[in-house]
């Protein structure tokens, strides 16, 4: 009779806690299918407007500009910038861009991988032309030129 008690006691306590674990569970994929959604919501499409230098310019339609994530241009005004500028220009100018957006910066910019209609990733172009760098700092790595 004893054994059974502390049995029914002990045994609620750890019915509880499994529920709150599995509520908790839930909750926690849900967030994250939420968040998932939410970056692929910030996936956006239109035509570009407007060079600014090599790895800033603007959409139609959308007020802010666009810095292109994790890539590293002279700006127009420093040696090589001028370059830069018109590959970038040369290579999206007038074209409709998909762009995801990975981050806002200090200056309102929205920070954007963005691909060609084709689907080549702007940013790996550009290093590849050997006219900008990977940012490394931001990039981790991911165009595989950091050291």
């Amino acid at each position: 009779m004893i054994g059974t008690f502390l049995i029914r006691r002990v045994t609620r306590p750890f019915r509880r806690a499994l529920f709150l674990m599995v509520v908790l569970a839930i909750g926690a994929a849900l967030v994250s299918e939420t968040k998932a959604q939410t970056r692929s919501s910030d996936m956006f499409e239109a035509r570009v407007s407007k060079i600014l230098d090599g790895d800033t310019f603007t959409l139609s339609g959308e007020s802010r500009r666009i810095r292109v994530w994790g890539l590293d241009a002279p700006e127009w005004n420093h040696r090589g910038g001028s370059t830069a500028t018109a590959t970038l220009s040369g290579l999206i100018s007038g074209k409709r861009l998909s762009c995801a957006v990975v981050d806002i910066d200090r200056y309102g910019r929205l920070v954007a991988q963005c691909f060609l209609p084709d689907g080549r990733d702007i940013a790996a172009e550009m290093i590849r032309s050997g006219v900008a760098t990977e940012y490394c700092r931001y990039s981790g790595g991911y165009y595989g030129t950091c050291r």
